[in-house]
């Protein structure tokens, strides 16, 4: 089942384009990731289709998924690693899309929280400073938020960037189970093409055009990734 179709997408930044012509789709239980050297468009189109940054073309929600549905997690900044707030209170505003006028969360979305951060594993540090954990620790308490506000579909930017291999192949295999157990459908960006191919079903080239969009085991054949078979994470 179709959720998102994108026609003929387009991003400039101060006359320079930064997408051009893009088109692909992201199906139900798709785990998506877009590729590509730095520069190349990848969080740019990320944004266009979170509505973050203007664009031309046509991208359209299928089977009643709203922008409001997605879940997002960028890039980390140096200042978001510094948050002096504990795991929980970082987790909870991935509601905050639900509220409307309210001024307090419901029980039902404070459970969801709970419920979030114990598919990341994050029950026993709840209460502890986001400030004080582990980078991995950090990550993993940004995805749930992430996920806390997601119906279907989550959006990452780069999750494992600055993480060392080992707590890289962790937060990749947090994702994968919250795709394939879970039944969330995974959007990530990566510069990982190894790690990408062998984790992901489908890929999504960037060169500022598409250069390939299909199944993960077909670019892996057309590129020549012998790793997809022998390595990688």
């Amino acid at each position: 089942m179709e959720l998102i179709s994108a026609k003929n997408v387009s991003v400039k930044y101060d006359a320079r384009a930064a997408v051009r012509g893009a088109s692909f789709s992201v199906s139900e239980g798709d785990y998506l990731c877009i590729v590509g050297e730095n520069g190349t468009g990848k969080s740019t189109l990320l944004k266009a289709i979170l509505g973050l940054v203007r664009y031309e073309g046509e991208i359209s929600f299928e089977n009643g998924l709203k922008r409001s549905d997605l879940g997002y997690l960028p890039q980390q900044t140096q200042v978001q690693k510094g948050f002096p707030a504990s795991v929980y209170e970082v987790v909870l505003p991935g509601c905050l899309n639900r509220l409307g006028r309210r001024l307090f969360y419901s029980a039902e979305e404070k459970d969801d929280a709970r419920e979030s951060m114990r598919l990341l594993g994050l029950t026993d540090i709840a209460n502890r400073s986001y400030r004080e954990l582990s980078g991995g620790q950090q990550q993993r308490t940004l995805v749930a938020r992430a996920v806390c506000s997601a119906k279907k579909m989550i959006f990452l930017d780069e999750p494992v960037n600055g993480l060392d291999p080992t707590v890289s192949r962790q937060m990749y295999d947090v994702i994968g189970e919250l795709n394939a157990k879970q039944g969330m459908t995974v959007v990530m960006v990566s510069h990982d093409i190894d790690s990408a191919v062998r984790r992901s079903n489908m890929i999504l080239h960037m060169d500022t055009e598409v250069r390939f969009f299909g199944p993960s085991a077909e670019y892996a054949s057309k590129f020549g990734y012998k790793f997809f078979q022998n390595g990688g994470y």
